[in-house]
């Protein structure tokens, strides 16, 4: 019979969970000190339940509850857990994350919330049952391009669509709004559309999206069975309630794991600048034939991106958002830096003076 800490990684028993011979290295020190490893598959109310070689284990998460609340043990977590006999168990630390997605929370001290640790890609359901929302779609792919996960947009409930030709056109809408990802048309009701995103999912996958954006029954898709509760959406606003009210860990019966999360309602970035970037790529990429390289692309002399803009080349609802969330992120950033705040300022006043010297000069032609 083979050892729990089998060096053969495709026999391990976490192999399903995504243990690999990285995090093995990782692990070794605390291997040695004879603790066990183990990922997070739910964490409530400081307690956790964790997956290890030795089979399922709840333990307490005092030693993993910091104040940052970026620091605090999360699902998709790999765990560092006291040995068999200790009560209770304690999560001594967790393994340096590879990858996790954080938002801002709804606090007015900006602080962030870590969703998911360790995740491989971010799937983004969102409802063909309601108007698409291209700017939350955008907002979205910013945090999950900043997490260091591939994005993926799954169009759900599209058997709700009347014709095939409107749901290609929906699908090319989302497309303009998400360029580098890919976007499928689903309905887990029916089945269609099911064993594409199956075959995209390796690793580890985080579900993310609003109530009602069909998460949960996109989850039982894809895991095979109803593990997840569904309830309607309400017909008075087309929102859903909250089925799921923890993030959970499951395995795929196909490969890899898929953490399912609650609804979220507010999506506020959280130092997401280079995310945001890459889902404005090609008004990242037009900005580099700006005259001035720190254009901004208001009013400036030989601005390639403007120029795009009077040619029809960039929607102005691209611009648009690209702007609010650049302005978002700053803004956030901006609350616990005071050098930055400064800078911000420093711009606005340098701004606010070409834009008044810009009248009077235009005031001085006409008269």
């Amino acid at each position: 019979m083979n050892s729990p800490f089998s060096t053969d990684i495709s026999r391990h028993p976490l192999a399903d969970f995504g243990w690999d011979d990285d995090w093995a290295a990782a692990f070794a020190p605390y291997a040695a000190q004879g603790f066990v490893p183990g990922r997070v598959v739910r964490v409530d109310r400081g307690q956790c339940d964790i997956v290890t070689p030795e089979g399922p284990v709840r333990a307490d998460t005092e030693f993993v509850t910091p104040h940052d609340p970026l620091r605090v043990i999360c699902t998709g977590d790999w765990a560092v857990v006291d040995a068999d006999g200790g009560d209770p168990r304690y999560v001594r630390t967790y393994l340096p994350r590879r990858t996790s997605f954080v938002r801002s929370t709804s606090s007015k001290r900006s602080e962030g919330q870590i969703l998911a640790a360790n995740v491989d890609h971010a799937v983004i359901a969102v409802s063909l049952a309601a108007e698409l929302d291209l700017g939350r779609i955008e907002r979205f792919l910013a945090l999950a391009w900043e997490s260091g996960a591939q994005p993926v947009v799954v169009l759900t409930k599209a058997d709700l669509v009347p014709d095939a030709a409107t749901t290609a056109h929906l699908v090319s809408d989302v497309e303009t709004a998400a360029p580098g990802v890919q976007v499928l048309a689903v309905s887990a009701e029916r089945g269609h559309g099911i064993d594409v995103l199956d075959a995209l999912l390796d690793g580890t996958s985080v579900l993310l999206g609003q109530s009602g954006a069909g998460k949960s029954t996109l989850a039982n898709a894809l895991l095979g069975a109803d593990v997840m509760d569904v309830h309607a959406v309400r017909d008075v606003d087309g929102k859903g309630r909250h089925t799921t009210t923890t993030r959970n860990l499951l395995v795929l019966p196909t490969g890899g794991v898929l953490i399912d999360t609650p609804g979220l309602r507010g999506v506020g970035l959280f130092d997401a600048e280079a995310g945001v970037g890459q889902v404005f790529s090609e008004i990242e990429a037009l900005a580099q034939g700006c005259r001035f390289h720190d254009c901004a692309h208001d009013a400036e002399p030989g601005c390639a991106v403007l120029a795009a803009l009077d040619d029809g080349t960039l929607p102005p609802r691209r611009l648009d958002s690209y702007r609010k969330l650049l302005r978002e992120n700053q803004r956030l950033a901006a609350r616990t830096d005071a050098r930055l705040r400064d800078e911000m300022r420093r711009v606005w006043k340098m701004r606010g003076a070409q834009g008044r010297a810009a009248m009077e000069a235009k005031r001085g032609r006409l008269g």
